[in-house]
């Protein structure tokens, strides 16, 4: 694959990627290692490398929060769960994406 596709690739990776966290925490509160989890179940291969600054960035947006929990396993564990605005922006999302896959299923039937 060329440069011009793999950018291609990983910005709409990337954009998928914002969408399925938000999804996540719209159903419960989470830690990043659980985050990671329900993506790698779900066949979307992440490193925390990744996630991090997605959360970071997500949070700083205001579609997100945290909170502290002390664990029995080591140190604290920040719980991230989805705003008021989160859950909007979600809408947005879920709208979008049904959009750009009716359009290219019309495209692709024609």
């Amino acid at each position: 694959m060329d440069n011009s596709a793999e950018n291609v690739r990983s910005q709409m990776r990337k954009g998928v990627l914002e969408y399925c966290i938000l999804s996540i925490l719209d159903k419960k509160e989470a830690y990043a290692s659980s985050i990671l989890d329900e993506l790698k179940a779900a066949n979307m291969i992440v490193v925390e490398g990744t996630l991090y600054p997605l959360l970071i960035r997500q949070k700083n947006q205001g579609l997100l929060s945290y909170r502290w929990e002390e664990s029995t396993q080591g140190p604290p564990r920040k719980y991230y769960c989805i705003t008021e605005k989160g859950r909007q922006q979600l809408l947005d999302m879920d709208t979008a994406w049904r959009e750009i896959v009716d359009t290219i299923k019309t495209i692709k039937e024609r």
